[in-house]
């Protein structure tokens, strides 16, 4: 670790998913999930996690060079 104790007490780490549309239900789990994993490794409390979910319509983007819709 780097830093004051201070600094990283004051770090909120915060977790950035892009994705396609996806269930409230998979999406409420895997924010747990992500947040759980910052709370064992950083040994932090579970409210200083953000979790961020971008969804973008399988219309507006490509995978593999095909539009994701045309799947």
């Amino acid at each position: 670790m780097y830093g004051t104790d201070k600094d990283q007490e004051a770090a909120m780490p915060a977790v950035t998913i892009q994705q396609g549309p996806r269930d409230v239900e998979l999406k409420r789990e895997l924010i747990k999930k992500i947040t759980d994993a910052f709370v064992e490794t950083y040994e932090i409390p579970a409210a200083t996690v953000m979790v961020f979910i971008e969804e973008t319509p399988t219309d507006s983007f490509g995978v593999g060079g095909r539009l994701a819709a045309d799947k």
